[in-house]
């Protein structure tokens, strides 16, 4: 599995400075490459829009804000991402079913998996 994600470039979108630098090393440790981490709303939907990352991790509530604007801008530009939350499912937005999900705290083995199922999902249509 870490062959599948060996110079994959990610995106962090997580506003716990905590949480985010454990997910960018257990992301380093599987041969991904961390090209930024976004903390708040308005720059992940700024930065959602360039190319310069493969996948991103997307933390569902951004300091109180819920980050579906960015998926649904992530979704419209048809890039994989998956979904990051301390809630659960019960906090996954509605016709977002297909994404993946890995709840907090991170498990490396979670973090790959749900990876490597985003990059080999069909687009949603």
């Amino acid at each position: 599995m870490t062959d599948a994600m060996t110079g994959l470039r990610i995106l962090i979108v997580e506003d716990e400075a905590i949480i985010a630098m454990m997910a960018e090393d257990m992301l380093l440790e599987l041969g991904g490459d961390v090209v930024g981490i976004e903390t708040s709303l308005a720059t992940a939907l700024d930065r959602a829009g360039r190319g310069d990352f493969d996948i991103a991790l997307l933390d569902m509530n951004l300091n109180g804000d819920n980050s579906l604007p960015v998926a649904e801008r992530l979704r419209a530009l048809g890039r994989p991402f998956v979904f990051t939350t301390g809630y659960g499912n019960a906090g996954r937005p509605a016709g977002f079913d297909r994404v993946p999900l890995v709840c907090k705290p991170y498990r490396t083995t979670d973090l790959a998996q749900a990876i490597v199922a985003a990059m080999t999902a069909q687009p949603a249509g």
